[in-house]
């Protein structure tokens, strides 16, 4: 990655001064560092973009067929015209002859703590290039001072959503905050009725401890170890049945202590991810991430899940940098 050569001159220092596995360690953290500040400088920029809601697209007009979405609010098309025959729209004639579409479900982004959607222009771009058709992004308020409340806003959300598109379920990519709102969803309000899998970058799924001076914020403590929130979320679910993917990264700042951000639940279908090589702010920014993303949403169920209780399992890592 072009930012990280930054940092090459202090690379030769760094083996001089430290221990092989010790240099590599802080050779890597520098590296991460560099790559999460050009972030942030460049989210900065796009910050102002992303404050106000995203434009919806039009609700399907009565009598459309459910299964058949042929555009996106991002604009972008997959590249296969799912309308066949000569009399499509020009004449005013109804087509009586599509061809089946992908079922897809739309994605739902979610952004994290005094952030807005304008975090996922390139995850989105990403999704959009390899044919996700629907992909909506959702700004909660940032002075949201409570979770349970943002993921009752999110539920009337995605009911809103599914009612337009026809469409009885949907995936959400969830940042940080975002991916902890989206599992209080799922769990406690029962959105696991409308959440087909549940993606998570960097979410302090125990808690982390990281900012003690932040506690003056009611979210910041809801995301403290030991929350009323936490504690809820660390309940029984034996009925919920969505499939959860959690991406952590072994360099993540925001994270005290690291694996926090793993999911462990006795009754979920988790898979956990380590990222190698990059921060918090990269993660749903960098490629290879957007490439495990989109393979955990396009990830098919080969086998029933069984009645007993099922641990996370922990995927292959994944480095990056």
């Amino acid at each position: 990655m072009k930012v990280t050569r930054a940092v090459s001159p202090l690379l030769p220092l760094c083996q001089r001064l430290l221990p092989g596995r010790i240099a590599g360690l802080s050779l890597a953290l520098l590296k991460a560092t560099a790559l999460e500040i050009a972030i942030l400088a460049g989210h900065l920029l796009l910050y102002p973009t992303g404050i106000t809601p995203e434009r919806r697209p039009a609700p399907n007009p009565p009598g459309t067929p459910t299964d058949l979405t042929d555009s996106t609010d991002t604009g972008t098309r997959t590249g296969t015209d799912t309308r066949k025959g000569t009399g499509t729209g020009i004449d005013g004639t109804p087509d009586t002859t599509r061809l089946p579409t992908p079922t897809r479900p739309p994605v739902v982004l979610l952004h994290g703590f005094i952030d807005n959607r304008s975090v996922f222009v390139m995850l989105r771009r990403s999704l959009a290039q390899h044919g996700r058709q629907q992909i909506e992004s959702l700004n909660y308020s940032p002075l949201t001072c409570d979770i349970r409340t943002a993921a009752e806003l999110l539920g009337r959300h995605i009911e809103e959503i599914c009612e337009r598109t026809g469409r009885h379920e949907v995936d959400i990519v969830g940042h940080s905050l975002g991916g902890l709102i989206a599992r209080y969803y799922v769990q406690c309000l029962g959105g696991d009725v409308r959440v087909r899998t549940l993606v998570t970058l960097g979410t302090p799924h125990s808690g982390t401890r990281v900012v003690p001076l932040m506690n003056a914020h009611p979210i910041v403590r809801q995301m403290r170890p030991g929350s009323g929130v936490l504690d809820e979320l660390c309940q029984p679910a034996p009925h919920c049945r969505t499939r959860f993917v959690s991406f952590w990264s072994d360099l993540d700042q925001l994270m005290d202590p690291l694996e926090t951000a793993c999911i462990e639940h006795p009754d979920l279908l988790v898979q956990n991810v380590r990222v190698s090589g990059i921060g918090h702010l990269a993660l749903p920014v960098h490629p290879a991430v957007a490439a495990g993303i989109r393979q955990a949403l396009d990830a098919e169920e080969t086998e029933a899940r069984p009645a007993a209780a099922r641990p996370a399992a922990h995927a292959d890592g994944l480095t990056v940098a």
